[in-house]
């Protein structure tokens, strides 16, 4: 089954998403914030298959993360997440190395079917 790595900053949604998309039979591992993220890619050697991040985080946004990770990590696919409309717009740059933006609030259903599009693209 795929590996994701979840970054966001807030621990209930990090716990949210990783039971919804594990509902799915998914492993999940989880970061408080990009630097952490990035600290396991790189300890993993990328070993993943998606990266679902939040945008607005502390230390390390997701912006810079997967920006880092296009450069580090090609193959990886990236599924940004915002409650932000700016941050949004900050996102829409980056459709060469980022796979979609999901908007929060989100349902379970809602993150599942993302995750299955980026995984199936």
């Amino acid at each position: 089954m795929p590996r994701i790595l979840i970054a966001d900053d807030e621990e209930s949604v990090r716990m949210l998403v990783a039971r919804a998309i594990g509902m799915d039979g998914h492993t999940t591992v989880t970061a408080e914030d990009g630097a952490e993220a990035l600290d396991i890619l790189t300890r993993e050697n990328g070993a993943f298959d998606l990266l679902l991040t939040d945008i607005k985080m502390p230390v390390m946004d997701g912006i810079a993360l997967a920006l880092a990770v296009a450069r580090d990590f090609p193959r990886l696919k990236i599924l940004l997440m915002t409650g932000y409309a700016d941050q949004r717009e900050r996102a829409s740059g980056l459709d060469a190395i980022v796979h979609d933006v999901v908007t929060k609030p989100f349902s379970v259903a809602d993150i599942r079917t993302a995750v299955a599009d980026a995984l199936g693209a």
